[in-house]
C-alpha cells in the first residue's frame, strides 16, 4: 500500500474510531460481561483493523468486523492466561460457543441502540453514587478521558480515575445485571438518567474548559441518547429533556463567530437557527405539556421554545419567561434558575431591577465561584453605566472562566467599559 493509500486508512480508522468506538464497546461489554476485558478487546480490534484493512480493505461492515475480532482477541487472550487460573479457559469455552451471531444482520441499528442502551443505564445504576455515575457515562458512553472529564468538572484526573475503579468494582462484586430495567421499574431509575444525558450535552452546549464554545460530538450524543429513551418511555419529563436539546442545540451555528468567538443570543443571526429542532422542539414541549404535570426538563424547553420562535430579543415574550421561570423555582429550586430568571426580569423591567436580583443572590453567598452570575452582573452595571461596577464585575468573570472563547468574550467587554471610565 502506498504512503497516501496508507495514510488514508488510518484517517477512516480514525474516523471509526471518533463514530463507531463506544457502540463496539456496548456491545463487546454485553458479549464479554466485563468493562476492562471489553476495553482492551476494543483496542486490540482498532489494532488488528489498521494491520488487516492495509492488505484486505475495509470490510463492508466494519463495526461488525470490529465486535468479532474484538471477541476473539479476548477469547485468545483468556486462553493464555488460562495457564495461570483454569476458570479462565472455561470462560473462555463459553463465550466461543455463544449462540449470538456476529454477522452484519445480528448487529443491526436497533441491536446496537439496545446495547448502548444497556450501557446507559447500568452507569446510571442507583447502586452508584451521583459522581460516578456521571463519570462512567462520560468515560463509557461518550468516550471522555479521564483527563477531559477532570476538565469539565474541575476536578483532578486521579479523582476520576478512582471514582471510575470504585464504580466498576461495585457493578461486578453487586452483580448487577446488563440491562433495561424492567418497565415498572423505569419511573424510578430514569431520573438518574436524564439528568446525566443533560450534563453530557450542557458540556457539549458549552465546554467548560478549552479552545471551543461547544463540542458538537458529545450535544449530538446526548440527543441520540434522549430520543432512545422518548422510544422508551414518553413521559413529559422525558419528552421535555429532548425537547430541551433540540432548540439549545438549534442555536448551535449560530452561537459562535468564524473566528470561534462568541456570540450573545440578542446578537445572533437567527436565519442561521436550525428550523427543523425548533419545529421538532416545540412540537415536543406541545406533547408534554399536553400530558399534564410537568416537571423541570419541560419547563425549560418551554423556555426555550420561546426564545427560539421569537424574531428578535426584543420581541421575545419576557414576562412568559418570568412566569415560566417562577414555575421552574418551585419545581427545581436552585441559585441559577435564580440568576436565569434575573436576566429575564431585566430583559423585562429594566437593568436595575435584575442587578438587584442578582446583588441578592451575592449577598446571600450564592454563586460566588459561577462565572456566569459574575458576567451576567457586568452586562447590567454596563448598562446602567456603573462602569467601575462593571469592569469589577468582569475581572472576577475571566478569573473564573476556563473557556478561551469566553475569556477573549469578557476581555473585549472589559476593555470597552475601561475605555468608557478613563
Amino acid at each position: 500500500m502506498s504512503e497516501e493509500s496508507s495514510t488514508s486508512l488510518r484517517a477512516a480508522v480514525e474516523e471509526l474510531y471518533r463514530t463507531q468506538s463506544r457502540q463496539v464497546l456496548a456491545t463487546l461489554i454485553r458479549l464479554l460481561g466485563d468493562f476492562d476485558a471489553a476495553e482492551e478487546a476494543l483496542h486490540e480490534a482498532f489494532t488488528v483493523a489498521v494491520e488487516q484493512w492495509e492488505r484486505e480493505g475495509i470490510p463492508a461492515n466494519p463495526r461488525a468486523w470490529l465486535v468479532s475480532t474484538g471477541r476473539f482477541k479476548a477469547i485468545d487472550g483468556m486462553r493464555r492466561r488460562a495457564r495461570f487460573d483454569a476458570s479462565l479457559e472455561e470462560l473462555a469455552r463459553q463465550l466461543e460457543t455463544a449462540t449470538i451471531s456476529l454477522d452484519a444482520e445480528s448487529l443491526d441499528e436497533h441491536s446496537v441502540e439496545d446495547d448502548r442502551l444497556r450501557l446507559i443505564f447500568i452507569c446510571c445504576h442507583p447502586a452508584l453514587t451521583p459522581e460516578a455515575q456521571i463519570a462512567m457515562t462520560m468515560r463509557e458512553v461518550c468516550g471522555l478521558t479521564t483527563e477531559e472529564i477532570a476538565r469539565a468538572f474541575l476536578t483532578k484526573p486521579a479523582t476520576i480515575a478512582q471514582r471510575i475503579v470504585r464504580a466498576k468494582a461495585k457493578i461486578r462484586d453487586a452483580h448487577i445485571p446488563y440491562d433495561v430495567p424492567p418497565q415498572e421499574e423505569l419511573p424510578g431509575r430514569v431520573d438518574a438518567v436524564l439528568r446525566v444525558v443533560y450534563l453530557v450535552f450542557n458540556e457539549g452546549y458549552s465546554a467548560s474548559s478549552g479552545d471551543a464554545v461547544t463540542r458538537h460530538d458529545l450535544s449530538g450524543e446526548a440527543i441520540r441518547l434522549a430520543r432512545v429513551l422518548v422510544q422508551l418511555l414518553p413521559d413529559p419529563e422525558t419528552i421535555g429533556l429532548l425537547a430541551l436539546l433540540l432548540l439549545q442545540d438549534s442555536r448551535r451555528d449560530a452561537r459562535v463567530s468564524e473566528s470561534g468567538d462568541v456570540i450573545l443570543l440578542e446578537d445572533q443571526d437567527r436565519t442561521r437557527w436550525n428550523r427543523d429542532f425548533i419545529t421538532e422542539g416545540a412540537a415536543l414541549v406541545q406533547r408534554a405539556f399536553s400530558m399534564g404535570e410537568v416537571g423541570p426538563y419541560a419547563i425549560q424547553s418551554a423556555i426555550a421554545s420561546i426564545h427560539a420562535q421569537a424574531a428578535s430579543a426584543a420581541a421575545t415574550d419576557w414576562r412568559r419567561i418570568v412566569d415560566l421561570y417562577d414555575l421552574l423555582l418551585k419545581a427545581e429550586p436552585s441559585p441559577v434558575v435564580e440568576l436565569n430568571r434575573a436576566v429575564a426580569v431585566a430583559m423585562l423591567h429594566g437593568p436595575e431591577a435584575g442587578l438587584r436580583l442578582i446583588d441578592d443572590l451575592f449577598a446571600r453567598g450564592e454563586l460566588q465561584t459561577y462565572h456566569l452570575a459574575h458576567a451576567a452582573r457586568a452586562d447590567l452595571c454596563r448598562r446602567l453605566g456603573r462602569t467601575d461596577d462593571a469592569r469589577c464585575a468582569y475581572e472576577q468573570a475571566l478569573g473564573l472562566t476556563r473557556q478561551e472563547p469566553e475569556r477573549r468574550f469578557l476581555e473585549r467587554r472589559l476593555l470597552e467599559v475601561s475605555g468608557q471610565g478613563s
